[in-house]
């Protein structure tokens, strides 16, 4: 399915920033998905998961934060969350007539989660994260999930297996602290980047098609 290209303001001092709207005839909802750290929005995972997505209803609104936009460092945290509520505006005023759900895979989700647990996001019924970063690599710990407590809206977490950045064995209880607001589908063998075995793998069923179901379920039942 085509893309839409559009540009939204990102903060007033980094400026304008560049996002991809894709929305099949039988949208149900838009996700706004922010990418991971090192990447952009046209990163064949972001593309894959905005395909498979569509197939099920679910259209998305994928964006660039500033530093990706622009080829530079890192941005500070406080304008990676202004841009994921100045995305969140962008898209709804994109698709005014569609519920809004927001997250993104890796460090665009968690920057995602932080943003919404330091004052609610606006028309943001749900939040979406594709390998939630519970940690660094051979690092687990859990500081970085505190902030979830403070996230007043029902949370989707798909994680992988074998994922290096959320040990399963941190995540879940993590998750289960949340209460019902918390959902977690783990992925039969999948890493951060949703790289499977096939051989080990106990499912048939493509990984991104997997999420893509899941996602949908959870938006109808939950949000």
């Amino acid at each position: 399915m085509d893309a839409k290209a559009l540009k939204f303001l990102a903060t007033p001092e980094k400026g304008e920033v560049s996002a991809l709207l894709v929305r099949p005839e039988d949208a149900t909802h838009l996700l706004v998905l922010g990418h991971g750290a090192s990447t952009n929005m046209r990163h064949a995972t972001m593309q894959t998961i905005a395909d498979r997505l569509a197939k099920v209803g679910i259209g998305t609104f994928r964006y660039n934060f500033p530093y990706s936009e622009h080829g530079k460092g890192r941005d500070a945290q406080p304008v990676c969350t202004a841009t994921v509520r100045s995305a969140v505006v962008a898209a709804h005023e994109a698709a005014p007539d569609l519920p809004l759900l927001a997250g993104g895979h890796s460090f665009g989700g968690r920057m995602t989660s932080t943003a919404a647990s330091e004052s609610p996001i606006d028309g943001a019924r749900g939040l979406v994260f594709f390998s939630f970063p519970l940690h660094l690599a051979g690092k687990p710990e859990t500081k970085r999930a505190e902030h979830l407590a403070s996230v007043t809206v029902p949370m989707l977490f798909l994680s992988g297996s074998r994922d290096e950045l959320a040990d399963l064995a941190l995540l879940r209880p993590v998750c289960a602290k949340l209460g019902d607001r918390a959902t977690l589908h783990v992925l039969d063998t999948a890493d951060h980047g949703y790289k499977i075995l096939k051989k080990s793998r106990t499912s048939a069923e493509d990984v991104f098609d997997e999420m893509a179901r899941v996602l949908r379920d959870w938006a109808r039942n939950r949000v």
